[in-house]
């Protein structure tokens, strides 16, 4: 018989809320404790659970007798919950984006690493079963064009306009879209972003534009936007010798002709995995911390590109013919 874990949740807005009711399903699991600035949302989500709730993450964490910890919580507040976490010792699983840095991030991975804790990310499409239906599909079939999308409204929160809070549309949205970008068509060596001008000082771009070049030859663009009153769309299409996939969320279409629905399971999928490594399981957590930092820092670039109108080579990778004048950390390519 598995061991119980005892999880508590860092944050308790509506992310958070979806890994609460995932987790209360699981009979191997216990929510221990959730923490939230805002006690009284705190209070809400914990007597749903019947947990006990508390107005901030030292809290939670001094009480003690957990085996992991959720840390579900703006772009804005991630750093001091992780390396609080992972300074008593315990298993981590980060809802993305990973924080509004780079340098955040590192330090990050780098201590969950130097512990040699279990660690997985929200990157839930990563295990949708139309992901490895198109991976079966492309096979041996190199991707040439990569077409990302997220067409929608700005979201019902506070924070989110302000670039210096959420990090943008790019980094707190779309970079789902560049994770699954990742898995099936590879790395990205170079983007090139233009933002729409903006009709507020001081907001995020309302549509970004940009142009990806991968390392293993296939040419990208990735288009977002928030000027929507609804979710317009959201999804990746991969075009490869003989066949055309367009994924989103809940669905797969193959050659603009077969339509294949997901079974719905991902965001189960995603914390059962994590769990399962929690208990020293031999699990399939397909999206640790290090992983995901490779994902963070694609969607920094991107974003970083637009913000300064120019190329940005991602490190570890170099611009043909010493044309590009930007790194994601700054050194100058000449």
């Amino acid at each position: 018989m598995s061991p119980i874990i005892r999880v508590g949740i860092i944050g308790a807005g509506n992310v958070a809320a979806r890994h609460a009711d995932v987790l209360s399903g699981f009979p191997d699991v216990t929510i221990a404790g959730i923490a939230d600035t805002d006690l009284r949302r705190a209070e809400a989500l914990a007597l749903r659970h019947g947990t006990p709730a508390y107005g901030g993450h030292a809290e939670l964490l001094n009480a003690g007798d957990l085996d992991a910890v959720y840390v579900c919580v703006p772009p804005f507040a991630h750093g001091k919950p992780e390396q609080d976490v992972l300074s008593c010792n315990l298993p981590i699983f980060v809802e993305k984006p990973l924080s509004l840095t780079l340098e955040t991030a590192k330090n990050i991975a780098s201590e969950i690493e130097r512990r040699g804790l279990p660690s997985a990310v929200g990157h839930h499409w990563r295990y949708l079963d139309i992901v490895e239906r198109a991976r079966d599909l492309l096979a041996g079939r190199p991707v040439r064009l990569a077409i990302g999308h997220w067409l929608d409204k700005v979201p019902p929160v506070g924070w989110w306009l302000d670039p210096a809070l959420s990090g943008g549309q790019v980094v707190e949205q779309a970079v789902h879209v560049l994770d699954l970008a990742r898995l099936l068509v590879g790395e990205v060596e170079m983007v090139h972003a233009v933002p729409a001008a903006n009709t507020v000082d001081g907001e995020v771009d309302r549509a970004v534009a940009a142009v990806l070049r991968f390392s293993e030859g296939a040419a990208g663009m990735l288009a977002t936007t928030c000027l929507l009153h609804h979710k317009h769309r959201v999804g990746l299409e991969v075009h490869a010798d003989g066949i055309a996939l367009d994924l989103t969320e809940t669905r797969l279409t193959v050659d603009g002709e077969t339509t294949v629905q997901d079974d719905g399971q991902a965001k189960t999928r995603v914390s059962r995995t994590f769990i399962d490594a929690v208990q020293g399981k031999d699990a399939d957590v397909r999206v640790t911390y290090r992983e995901a930092l490779r994902t963070h820092e694609l969607a920094l670039a991107v974003a970083r590109s637009a913000a300064e109108s120019r190329p940005v080579v991602l490190n570890g990778h170099q611009p043909p013919g010493g044309q590009v004048d930007g790194r994601l950390d700054g050194q100058v390519v000449s």
